[in-house]
């Protein structure tokens, strides 16, 4: 990914603070012409730094309030194969490679804790899961953020 200047950290961070501003509002709150707003939005967009909107969706909201980690075990074999299987898994929210005694960890909904135990025994029936560790989120304590990211590169300059 190309490094970002100022410019983009100040219009990244305005859109942190506020993601509805529209390009207009934008321009005038950084003194930058709407056209420069727009094509650096856009070019942001092309360099990926945008994530999918669908990560600002509350799945509680759709009827999925519980949430857990899982982390499972698997046969390094069949890693590839069984990372699309698991993405059939509707309430499979997000999935990582890890280093150390897990091989992933997954990012679970369900509707209550009997709909868990259904997700994990889905889980657990997958070719190649060798077993599943699952930990309950009690609440969230630190929402996911890049302000402060944003902050300490301005002051780098």
């Amino acid at each position: 990914m190309q490094a970002l200047d100022g410019t983009d950290t100040r219009l990244l961070s305005a859109l942190s603070q506020d993601p509805r501003k529209t390009v207009v509002a934008l321009a005038q709150k950084l003194g930058l012409s709407r056209n420069t707003v727009q094509a650096r939005m856009a070019q942001l967009e092309k360099k990926h730094v945008f994530l999918s909107f669908e990560r600002r969706i509350n799945p509680a909201a759709l009827g999925y309030p519980l949430m857990a980690f899982i982390s499972v075990h698997v046969q390094q074999q069949k890693l590839t194969r069984l990372a699309g299987e698991l993405a059939d898994i509707p309430e499979i929210l997000e999935g990582y490679g890890l280093t150390g005694s897990a091989d992933l960890l997954l990012r679970v909904v369900a509707q209550d804790a009997e709909d868990l135990f259904r997700i994990n025994g889905k889980i657990l029936a997958c070719d190649g899961v060798e077993r599943a560790d699952t930990a309950l989120a009690m609440g969230e304590l630190i929402p996911f953020r890049v302000q402060p990211l944003l902050e300490r590169r301005a002051q780098r300059g």
